[in-house]
């Protein structure tokens, strides 16, 4: 399913979710593929407390999606999401090259 360009509003709530080193473990983590949060846990070094806490976060963002196969949470990115974040930034990149700088106001 094609997704629409994401507002102002949801990238910034996603680069708010990303701002914080212990998220961009868990990003880097879940890179390899889906993770149970145990997995999560151990490999992060982190207490369930803290780790619940940053991936609701990533998930608010709709950053990450989950999945509850009997007691057990599994997470995985959401590749189409970060891929959004990734296009603006292209975008924003390759803007400022391919549009004529307007001659300023104040000049």
């Amino acid at each position: 399913m094609l997704r629409t360009a994401p507002s102002l509003d949801t990238l910034l709530t996603a680069l708010k979710a990303v701002a914080d080193e212990k998220r961009l473990r868990i990003i880097a983590s879940l890179a390899g593929g889906e993770r149970c949060v145990c997995e999560l846990q151990e490999s992060l070094d982190a207490g369930q407390s803290l780790l619940s806490f940053h991936l609701k976060t990533l998930k608010e963002a709709g950053l990450v999606t989950d999945r509850r196969e009997g007691r057990w949470v599994y997470y995985t990115l959401d590749r189409e999401a970060l891929g959004e974040l990734e296009a603006f930034f292209r975008e924003a990149r390759t803007a400022e090259v391919a549009a004529p700088v307007p001659a300023r106001c104040c000049d």
